[in-house]
């Protein structure tokens, strides 16, 4: 895959949360590759130290830093952005990656799921997204903003990710209702819906089939790549790309919309 930097977003201060491997990590490289400072985040101190360690002999220490906190509990996810902000003396963007919910379907998923995974899918990125605006100045050039990453799921249900299907979608609501309030002061606010991805989660997703069906678990994957209109499942650097692109200056008329990257697996018309 051939990596071009996008214009605009150099020196761009930017904090990305549970980004050390999967989604997060793609989006990540491709802000480094834009040339952007880039807060690094994970719940596991072992995988901040090595990731941002790796980065730091690609682009150079003063490009990566990283912060633990588990997003999952809003407080921490409010106080990564508050960190990252006295790190890089200020921030110009905010990606909220969510670490991905266990498959299940409604009733295999219990009472205490519901609970865990309601604060980490509905009010996390809400604390994330009032940090954020606390610390964001829009910078006159259209760069810079806030993006969370949901998933096609909030517009076609995927089966086994009940709590995926059900949480998501307010972030979306969050997403349009911000849209409007900031947009006045110039903060830009978008949304990505990733399909299929080579990433952990997809893969507990294809294990999961694998075992209830007596497949491979490679078998399973070639068939998800199949329900894809471009016969594959995406590379996380991909997906890095749209949201570097909302990021930039290019994106300066890019307000409030919910895009989906999915190599066009979506049936729904909008």
């Amino acid at each position: 895959m051939v990596r071009y930097p996008l214009p605009g977003l150099k020196g761009l201060r930017v904090v990305v949360t549970a980004s050390t491997r999967g989604l997060g990590r793609g989006i990540v490289e491709r802000l480094l590759d834009s040339g952007a400072v880039v807060v690094v985040n994970s719940a596991r101190r072992v995988s901040i130290e090595k990731v941002v360690a790796e980065l730091r002999g690609r682009y150079g220490a003063d490009r990566v830093y990283g912060l633990v906190a588990d997003i999952r509990r809003p407080e921490e996810a409010a106080k990564l952005v508050h960190d990252a902000a006295e790190i890089l003396g200020g921030l110009d963007g905010a990606v909220f990656v969510p670490p991905p919910p266990p498959p299940g379907r409604f009733m295999e998923v219990g009472e205490e799921l519901w609970r865990e995974w309601s604060l980490a899918l509905t009010l996390s990125p809400v604390w994330f997204a009032r940090a954020a605006v606390e610390h964001i100045e829009p910078r006159g050039d259209g760069a810079g903003g806030i993006v969370f990453v949901t998933s096609i799921a909030v517009r076609e249900p995927i089966p086994d990710i009940v709590l995926s299907n059900t949480l998501r979608i307010s972030i979306h609501g969050l997403v349009r209702s911000l849209a409007h309030e900031l947009g006045p002061k110039g903060l830009r606010v978008n949304a990505v819906l990733p399909g299929y991805f080579l990433t952990d989660r997809v893969y507990q997703i294809a294990l999961k089939r694998s075992q209830e069906e007596g497949r491979s678990v490679e078998e399973v994957l070639t068939e998800m790549g199949r329900q894809v209109p471009l016969g594959r499942i995406g590379n996380p650097e991909e997906l890095g790309n749209v949201v570097v692109f909302l990021l930039s200056p290019l994106a300066s008329y890019i307000h409030g919309a919910s895009i989906p990257v999915d190599g066009g697996r979506l049936r729904s018309v909008f």
